[in-house]
């Protein structure tokens, strides 16, 4: 499959590297042709791995993922452009994390509102998918780092898309439990999660946790 990456970051070459290892073929997207640290991890990648600008990127893909940071995710999906995103499953990663006032960071969307729904309101056309928010990006291609028990959770409107993204989690990343939240609006409580993982991450000093929803049997 083509796979298009949006974003340079720890999240997005952590997605790419394992997607190009899979076999598939993985274009990362940046703001500018010739990034350096999309040029370095086409060479880690090694076959199947390109790179390019967003537009590039999100043409290329038959599936694509934002990894972008939550704060920039608009402007790069913007020129990314909505004809090369229309008809297309969004894999959206993204949090609304505002860092300005340093660490721990705060929402800068919230409460009635969730970065996934403004992502999915800009482009009606995209079938846009929230998940794999709520982890470290080592866990997002190997949960089985995380002993026993525990989720991914998917989002969206779509529910055809939400059903391929959870075969595709199961399949190439390993996922066996993929919770199925309900509509794009309920991104709202995965980009929440948020505000506890971050202080989670300061007291154990680590991210190698993820969530486990314990119920009583039926």
């Amino acid at each position: 499959m083509k796979i298009a990456i949006l974003g340079t970051g720890m999240v997005g070459q952590a997605i790419g590297s394992k997607l190009v290892a899979l076999g598939h073929e993985v274009r990362m997207g940046s703001r500018t042709a010739g990034n350096e640290k999309a040029a370095a991890w086409v060479e880690q990648a090694g076959k199947g791995a390109s790179a390019g600008t967003f537009a590039d990127a999100a043409a290329f893909g038959e599936l694509v993922f934002n990894c972008t940071a939550g704060v920039a995710s608009l402007q790069a999906l913007e020129a990314a452009g909505a004809d090369n995103l229309a008809d297309k499953i969004l894999l959206d990663l993204s949090n609304p994390l505002d860092f300005s006032q340093g660490f721990p960071p705060r929402l800068s969307v919230c409460n009635d509102d969730s970065l996934g729904e403004q992502i999915q309101r800009a482009f009606p056309r995209t079938k846009v998918v929230k998940t794999l928010n709520t982890m470290a990006n080592p866990i997002m291609v190997d949960p089985s780092r995380i002993p026993g028990d525990h989720e991914v959770i998917v989002s969206g409107d779509d529910a055809e898309a939400k059903a391929t993204v959870s075969g595709f989690l199961r399949e190439q990343f390993g996922w066996s439990k993929v919770i199925d939240l309900g509509g794009i609006s309920t991104a709202r409580g995965t980009e929440a999660w948020l505000l506890l993982w971050t202080r989670l991450y300061g007291a154990l000093g680590h991210a190698d946790f993820n969530l486990h929803l314990a119920m009583k049997p039926q």
